[in-house]
């Protein structure tokens, strides 16, 4: 028989976690789930996510470094970056716009209780938009690097690997170091992506088991806004884009970027999927390398369109809920403010809800309202960080064709590789 790839053992695991979970949330119960849980998928989800996170900061650092420095001129380099960042920006503001027209078609608060129920949630005060970036520049990269605060190691990094190329051949042995412990450290992803399939069924099982679909109910209406703006927003603009601008076929990205989305659905996490997101990139849809390690770890801090997609739907919700009515200029205030809280939310699960509370709070709606939807964005965050990470794919792949540095007979493959996982 023929092996089955690992890209089908993760989606299989995914498709099974589903199903168990949604059997255990139904028939089994509660104490022989708590007990499951604990002892079986519990486990088994972290060791799997604490062996990805245990690779995310070093990586990051590595790659940036890399690629920053492999690019070899400052000016292409600001030419990489400066497209980049304004493709982040264009799509997580054309993310918020399409979330509140749907928002606002679908009308998701209309004829919902404020008694649906909810978590509590303690609002914590929003930053300061300006913070965002006077915080970006580390005075110390070495805590940053233990704290994991990933702007301030992106911004070293990027700062290093600029004064590594000024210097020129001065710093090609630290170059060719650096790059050694990258590959290494990719080497060991490959090691760990090995044991994906029993980490994503732990993970989506776990979920399922104690969420289970019943929860969606009190709020389906606004769930399905959220999910319907996602689709759309994979399938159709980013579609569009990779076709437009990236003069590209985006089925073969779409088949090729499966295991990605996989990941990033049973781990809710943009950063866990920063070492699957840069295999896939540059081994199966033929990115360079100083590109990819430049734009994905880069994307993965700043680009949060499925994000960018739940704050708007979530404010047209809650402002429905409470009877706010929002004119166009609070609708326009929306879309800045989601765009710039965008680039400081963290690619780790829930920190959008703290960004959320900025959004609210610049239109006037009580963040209050917040734990009447806290209890399915479990569910809605592992569909948002698919949108997330697929963004930063995108924009990197648009990106190195504008450059003329695709390699269209990689991307063009249709043979899946099982080196490129």
């Amino acid at each position: 028989m023929k092996k089955i790839s690992l890209t089908h053992q993760i989606l299989f695991a995914l498709i099974f976690g589903i199903i168990f979970g949604v059997i255990a949330n139904a028939f089994f119960p509660l104490p022989f789930n708590n007990e499951v849980s604990k002892w079986v998928l519990v486990p088994l989800g972290k060791m799997f996510i604490n062996g990805i996170k245990m690779l995310v900061v070093p990586l990051v650092l590595c790659s940036l470094i890399c690629g920053a420095a492999s690019i070899g001129d400052i000016r292409k380099l600001g030419r990489v970056g400066g497209k980049i960042f304004v493709f982040y920006l264009a799509t997580t503001a054309a993310a918020v716009s399409l979330a509140l027209i749907l928002a606002n078609l679908i009308d998701p608060g209309i004829g919902t209780s404020l008694a649906a129920m909810g978590k509590e949630f303690k609002a914590v005060q929003a930053p300061f938009v300006m913070d965002i970036f006077t915080n970006m520049i580390p005075t110390n990269p070495i805590e940053s690097l233990v704290k994991g605060d990933m702007l301030q190691i992106i911004f070293f990094a990027i700062i290093f690997g600029i004064a590594m190329t000024m210097l020129g051949e001065k710093t090609k042995p630290l170059f060719n170091t650096i790059n050694q412990i990258n590959e290494v450290l990719l080497k060991i992803i490959g090691l760990i992506m090995v044991t994906a399939p029993i980490g994503v069924f732990a993970l989506i099982s776990n979920v399922i088991m104690f969420q289970g679909i019943a929860v969606l109910l009190p709020l389906i209406k606004y769930a399905l806004t959220i999910v319907l703006g996602l689709i759309v927003q994979v399938v159709f603009v980013y579609g569009i884009f990779l076709r437009v601008l990236g003069k590209v076929n985006p089925i073969y990205f779409f088949k090729k970027f499966w295991p990605v989305m996989t990941v990033a659905f049973s781990t809710s996490s943009s950063n866990a999927t920063i070492p699957i997101n840069l295999e896939v990139c540059e081994k199966k849809l033929g990115v360079p390398k100083p590109i990819a390690s430049f734009t994905i770890p880069f994307g993965a801090t700043v680009n949060m369109d499925g994000t960018a997609i739940m704050q708007g739907v979530a404010t047209i919700f809650l402002a429905q809920l409470y009877g706010v009515n929002l004119n166009f200029q609070s609708m326009l205030m929306i879309i800045l403010t989601a765009t710039l809280a965008s680039i400081g939310t963290a690619g780790v699960p829930g920190a959008g809800m703290v960004m959320l509370s900025m959004v609210l709070l610049q239109v006037g709606i009580p963040v209050e309202g917040i734990p009447i939807i806290l209890s399915i964005d479990r569910i809605l965050d592992m569909m948002r960080t698919v949108v997330n990470v697929t963004g930063d794919a995108v924009g990197t792949v648009i990106v190195a064709n504008s450059e003329k540095e695709l390699n269209l007979i990689a991307y063009n493959n249709e043979i899946e590789s099982e080196a490129a996982m």
